[in-house]
């Protein structure tokens, strides 16, 4: 039997690893593992692992890595726990391969982990881009450590040819996440008005906002930005759901539970779970912020997206999505304008440059006929046609 460990880390991760996750339990030539790290583990963000548990998905090892610390050093502290912690995992566990999505710190942890042991890594959601993250060189870094890579777009393909990888070894599958949505049964209003005690009658905007790592700016002054602007908003309910793990996060906990207190119609959440979540941006009218979900899942229910900051810079966007920066009346603006009814028109036919057809069978279909590589002795790639 081919051994393999899926590893996620947080609520989002996993809601885009379900589907894959599912075909590799149901095959009964592969011995599938799950391990569960991050915030999943934390109340502080939902102790989102209980959505597995409901799910029917057997974990197979909780690795506890956090602490309420936020500051740079915190992080690096969890960090090198998960370093520790991971190495003595997969030490004992010896799997053919290990799977991760993404670019998030516990999940480098367990790469490198996984390249001192000789463990193959493949990689899904490799060559994207987000210039105001720590995650973009962690991403990119996880590249060049993974032996196999799937990726949602044409795009990112190109910039992990441009790191040297195995051009056989790449993919363009699209995202796991767009295409869970094509296949989800979305909770309707009434439904969710009764799940999440809102109005959803009333215009509704959906709001993430994480840490820019790689900013200038601290967290508290482009929230501060965003706040306000939405301080303006009439009878509109304001949905807020939790921040990441990232450095600073307590102060975007604490200014959001203060503005909430403050104003009504307003809401917060710190772990809704992939269905509650899908279904209320489906009946949103509008998201805000900057997380990824904006940029890669919005587009695909033709929802607008007011994306703020440089956190998500690089990205490809659909015509959807706004690029905004925090600045209240800019951001003010924006929001006045699509809510507005002649906006709403422009949305009926958004193409998603992240949508392909079964991202997740195609996924699992390569990675169950692969063969283990002899060895993974890393050969760059010098494809001279990309550079004429």
């Amino acid at each position: 039997m081919k051994k393999l460990i899926v590893i996620t880390g947080s609520r989002s991760e996993y809601g885009l690893l379900k589907n894959l996750i599912e075909l590799l339990k149901n095959d009964k030539k592969i011995n599938l593992k799950l391990v569960v790290t991050g915030s999943h583990l934390s109340k502080k963000f939902g102790s989102s692992n209980k959505e597995i548990k409901n799910d029917g998905i057997k974990i197979s090892k909780k690795i506890k890595i956090l602490n309420s610390g936020d500051s740079p050093s915190s992080i690096n502290k969890f960090f090198a726990k998960g370093v520790v912690e991971f190495s003595k995992y997969l030490s004992n566990e010896k799997p053919d391969s290990i799977i991760i999505l993404g670019d998030r710190y516990e999940i480098f942890s367990a790469a490198i982990s996984a390249s001192f042991l000789n463990i193959p890594i493949i990689h899904i959601n490799g060559g994207d881009s987000t210039e105001g993250a720590i995650d973009e060189f962690i991403r990119h870094s996880i590249t060049k450590m993974s032996w196999l890579h799937f990726v949602t777009n044409n795009l990112s393909k190109k910039r992990i040819l441009n790191m040297g990888e195995n051009p056989k070894n790449i993919f363009c599958v699209g995202s796991l996440g767009v295409e869970r949505i094509k296949k989800t049964k979305f909770l309707d209003k009434d439904l969710l008005k009764k799940e999440l005690k809102i109005d959803l009658k009333k215009k509704t905007i959906l709001i993430t906002y994480h840490s820019e790592t790689k900013s200038k700016n601290t967290p508290e002054k482009d929230l501060k930005e965003i706040i306000n602007a939405l301080s303006k908003i009439k009878e509109t309910n304001l949905v807020f759901t939790a921040p990441n793990a990232d450095i600073f996060n307590n102060s975007i906990f604490k200014m959001i539970n203060n503005f909430i207190k403050e104003k009504r119609n307003c809401f917060y959440f710190r772990s809704l779970g992939f269905l509650k979540y899908i279904s209320l941006l489906k009946h949103s009218d509008c998201v805000l912020g900057n997380s990824s979900s904006g940029i890669i899942e919005a587009p695909s229910l033709n929802i607008p997206t007011i994306n703020i900051g440089d956190r998500q810079k690089g990205r490809i966007c659909a015509n959807s999505v706004i690029n905004c920066p925090p600045n209240r009346k800019i951001i003010f603006k924006k929001i006045t304008k699509v809510l507005s009814e002649s906006h709403k028109k422009q949305l009926m036919n958004i193409n998603n440059p992240y949508y392909m057809r079964n991202t997740a069978k195609r996924i699992y279909n390569i990675i169950k006929n692969s063969k283990k590589p002899k060895n993974l002795k890393k050969k760059f790639y010098f494809n001279e046609k990309l550079f004429n």
